[in-house]
């Protein structure tokens, strides 16, 4: 039997990483912003100008380890600050801030990363990201 499931597109893919680069802009920081799909694979990469080299492969990460987990890796990161440092353990894990799942319903269909900051800042950053696909696909705030 066939499911119909909801993909995301490019052209979403872009909006989403407009709005985290205008976040980022306005308050002068530098970021790599990646967009995935539900299997990880990057579907959009942005690298700044000026953001340092690192923080590309780091955004990768944090999005896939978004949609792997389903959850924010913030989630993560909090996780090993309470003392739980086996989560460091976890396959693909990064507990560190700013990779969000991208949810359609209570499906993941993607994720956002973002590196290039602090953990506050990446996180900041990606929710202004998470906001605008909310807001394409007509989700009550």
């Amino acid at each position: 039997m066939l499911k119909t499931k909801q993909v995301l597109t490019l052209e979403g893919a872009k909006k989403i990483a407009a709005a985290a680069e205008e976040e980022a802009r306005k308050n002068s920081f530098t970021m790599c912003i990646t967009i995935v799909d539900d299997g990880g694979t990057p579907i959009y990469v942005e690298r700044m100008d000026e953001t340092q080299i690192g923080s590309f492969q780091v955004s990768i990460d944090k999005a896939r380890s978004a949609v792997m987990f389903k959850r924010p890796t913030k989630t993560l990161e909090d996780a090993v600050m309470g003392g739980r440092i086996v989560v460091m353990k976890l396959t693909g894990a990064i507990p560190v801030d700013g990779g969000i799942p991208l949810l359609a319903g209570n499906k993941v269909v993607g994720a956002i990363g973002v590196s290039g900051g602090t953990s506050p800042q990446d996180g900041q950053v990606a929710q202004a990201g998470v906001a605008a696909f909310e807001e394409m696909i007509g989700k009550p705030k």
